[in-house]
């Protein structure tokens, strides 16, 4: 029987180097960069609101004629201590109507908690550039500005449609999306 060889993860990731600004050099000579996206909500709009962000989401669609993927990212929240909040500031409360409303909104959350509807979610937009010349480390520099530009297209179109666009600023931001990304992936299997 072979002896199976441990490996690390810093092996097992296709990752070569992390840089700032959200950009991840891959082993393979592919860079990526990762931004977060703070969405809108849509079902709040009016109908003239709702066909104008459908008009400018065609627009950065047709804008974006680079590789991009869209990562959405579920995370379940614990709101036991928002429901103790509340309690406490309950045990002062004098109005009969508040105390009644208060009492139905923590019914409402602790419902939705124990259904499991209660999560946020982080969307993030990865974009990915590959190195041609994969052993010609000058264009290294050509490829970052690149993605950095593709970064200002999407800004500037998901702007439009009422989104708020985010570069990664730091290695560590970046670091921890990965690791909750991975963590993610670890809980599926």
């Amino acid at each position: 029987m072979k002896k199976q060889k441990n490996i690390s993860l810093q092996e097992w990731l296709p990752l070569e180097k992390i840089y700032e600004k959200g950009i991840v050099k891959l082993k393979d000579g592919t860079y990526i960069k990762i931004i977060k996206i703070n969405p809108i909500n849509y079902n709040l709009k009016s109908d003239l609101e709702k066909q104008s962000i459908l008009n400018s989401y065609k627009l950065f669609l047709k804008t974006c004629n680079f590789d991009i993927q869209i990562l959405i990212q579920s995370d379940k929240k614990d709101l036991s201590n928002h429901i103790n909040y509340i309690q406490e500031k309950l045990k002062s409360e004098k109005n009969k109507n508040l105390i009644l409303l208060s009492e139905n909104y923590i019914n409402f959350i602790q419902k939705n908690n124990q259904d499991k509807k209660s999560s946020s979610k982080n969307f993030y937009i990865i974009l990915k550039k590959s190195n041609e010349l994969k052993n010609k480390n000058e264009y290294e520099e050509m490829i970052i500005q690149e993605l950095n530009d593709n970064f200002f297209k999407i800004k500037e179109c998901l702007a439009r449609c009422g989104n708020i666009v985010n570069q990664i600023e730091e290695k560590s931001e970046l670091i921890n999306i990965i690791k909750m990304f991975l963590r993610k992936q670890i809980e599926i299997k």
